[in-house]
C-alpha cells in the first residue's frame, strides 16, 4: 500500500491538473472529485491506495504524461497523425443546429449507435442543478445524444467513472477533451479491457476549460445571478451559437460567442491548457473541430451562419466510422489539405508554437511539467516568431514566480490555483 499518491500530490502542487477524473475512477473510491476554487474538479484522497493504483495514475494521468502521437503514420506538428481530414456538416439539419459547429461529431455518433457499431456512449450535459456545470451521461439513442450536444466550456471529469464503465461490459464510445482521451489511451497500457470495450474514442479541438467563475461572470455581465440560472447553454443551435442563460421566472440573458469565450471564458483557463501539447486531440480516432471562415486578415469570423465541421480521421477504426458515415448520407464533407487547417484555427497553431517556450519558463521555474514525447513540440517551436517565443515565456515565468511567491505565503491558494 502506499498513502498519498505521489503522483496526484505532484501534479497539484504544480497545478498541472486537468480535471479528468482519471485518478479517481481507478482508485476504487479511495480518490474522489471535488469543485475547487476558482471553479475546477480536483482530486481529493481519502485514503491509501494500491501501489498497482500508484503505477496507473502515474501512467495515465494528463499531468504527469500525454499520450505520444503514433510514429508510424503522416503527421504534422500542430494537427497529428491524419488518415482523411475534411471539412462539412451533419445532413440531418436538426443535428447540425443543435451540435457546436456543424454537428459532425453529434452525427458521428448517432451512425455508430444505429449501426451497431457501438451500444452506448459516454459523454458530458449539463448539469440541472448546476446548469453551467457539467455532469456524465450515458446516450444510448439519438435524442440523448442530441440532449448532450453542444460544447460545455465548464469543469468536467468523464473519467471518473471508468472502473464502473468497464466493469459494465459492452462497447461504448467514449467523447471526451483531448487530455481525458489521453489518459482513457494511456490507461488501456495497464488494462485491456479499454480495447476491448471502448472500440471508439472521439474528441475535439479544446481552446482550453475555463472555471466555474469564468460562466457566472458571464452570468452576471447579462444582468442575471447565477442562483437564478435555470437553463444555460454556452452555444449551439446556430454557429457558432448565442450563449444564452434562462431563469425560472422567464427571465434570459443572451451573448454572442465572441464576446462570452473572448471576454470573459478565455481569461479564467486553467494552468494545464495553457501548457498543453496536444490540444487536438491527437490520439483519438477522430477529432472534429470549427471549420471557421476567415475574415480579410484571416482572422476566425464569428458571424452566425450554417455550421461547419472541420473532421480529422486519425486511425483505422475512425476512418471506417467516417466513410461509413458519408456512404450513408450523415455527413456531407470535402477534403481538406492539411496545411489549410490553420487558416480555420489559427489560435491552436500558434499555442502550439509556443509550448516549448512556456515550458521551459516553468523548468527555469524548477517546476515539473508533464512528460511530452513523440509530439512534436520542438518542430512546432521552430516554425514560431522569435518575439512571441520570449514573449510567452517570460510571461509563464511571471505567473509561476507570481504562484511560488502567494504559495510560500498561503499554501492553499497555490493548491486552488489561484
Amino acid at each position: 500500500m502506499t498513502n498519498a499518491s505521489p503522483t496526484v500530490a505532484r501534479v497539484l502542487a504544480a497545478d498541472l491538473c486537468s480535471g479528468c477524473g482519471l485518478c479517481a475512477g481507478v482508485s476504487s473510491g479511495a480518490i474522489v472529485m471535488r469543485a475547487e476554487s476558482p471553479g475546477f474538479a480536483r482530486p481529493a484522497q481519502l485514503r491509501a491506495i494500491t501501489r498497482g493504483t500508484e503505477a496507473r495514475i502515474a501512467g495515465s494521468c494528463p499531468g504527469s504524461v500525454v499520450s505520444p502521437w503514433p510514429r508510424d503514420q503522416q503527421r504534422h506538428p500542430y494537427w497529428g497523425t491524419w488518415r482523411q481530414t475534411l471539412t462539412g456538416a451533419a445532413t440531418d439539419p436538426e443535428i447540425r443546429f443543435a451540435g457546436a459547429s456543424g454537428g459532425a461529431l453529434s452525427a458521428l455518433l448517432v451512425h455508430a449507435l444505429e449501426q451497431r457499431m457501438v451500444d452506448r456512449v459516454l459523454h458530458i450535459e449539463a448539469d440541472p442543478a448546476r446548469p453551467t456545470g457539467n455532469r456524465i451521461r450515458w446516450s444510448a439513442t439519438r435524442e440523448e445524444v442530441l440532449a448532450g450536444a453542444g460544447s460545455r466550456y465548464a469543469s468536467s471529469s468523464p473519467l471518473e467513472t471508468i472502473e464502473r464503465a468497464l466493469s459494465r461490459g459492452g462497447r461504448f464510445a467514449f467523447v471526451g477533451k483531448p487530455c481525458d482521451v489521453s489518459a482513457l489511451r494511456q490507461l488501456g497500457r495497464y488494462d485491456p479491457r479499454v480495447a476491448t470495450h471502448v472500440p471508439l474514442a472521439l474528441s475535439f479541438f479544446c481552446g482550453g476549460l475555463p472555471s466555474s467563475a469564468g460562466a457566472e461572470e458571464v452570468v452576471r455581465s447579462m444582468g442575471l445571478s447565477p442562483e437564478e440560472v435555470t437553463d444555460f447553454r454556452y452555444r449551439g443551435h446556430g454557429w457558432p451559437g448565442l450563449t444564452v442563460a434562462r431563469t425560472a421566472d422567464g427571465r434570459s440573458g443572451e451573448m454572442s460567442y465572441a464576446e462570452s469565450w473572448g471576454k470573459h471564458l478565455s481569461r479564467q483557463v486553467q494552468f494545464r491548457c495553457k501548457i498543453c501539447p496536444d490540444a487536438v486531440g491527437g490520439v483519438a480516432d477522430i477529432a472534429c473541430a470549427d471549420a471557421w471562415y476567415g475574415d480579410a486578415a484571416g482572422y476566425p469570423s464569428f458571424e452566425e451562419q450554417d455550421g461547419r465541421s472541420l473532421i480529422i480521421s486519425r486511425t483505422a477504426v475512425g476512418d471506417a466510422l467516417l466513410q461509413s458515415a458519408r456512404a450513408a448520407g450523415v455527413i456531407d464533407a470535402a477534403p481538406l489539405a492539411i496545411d489549410e487547417v490553420e487558416r480555420m484555427q489559427p489560435a491552436q497553431a500558434q499555442r502550439k508554437r509556443m509550448i516549448a517556450a512556456r515550458t521551459a519558463a516553468v523548468l527555469a521555474c524548477l517546476q515539473p511539467v508533464p512528460v511530452m514525447r513523440d509530439l512534436d513540440v520542438g518542430k512546432a517551436a521552430r516554425a514560431g516568431r522569435l518575439y512571441d517565443t520570449g514573449h510567452n515565456f517570460l510571461g509563464t515565468l511571471r505567473r509561476v514566480l507570481g504562484w511560488w511567491w502567494r504559495g510560500w505565503r498561503t499554501p492553499a491558494s497555490r493548491r486552488a490555483g489561484r
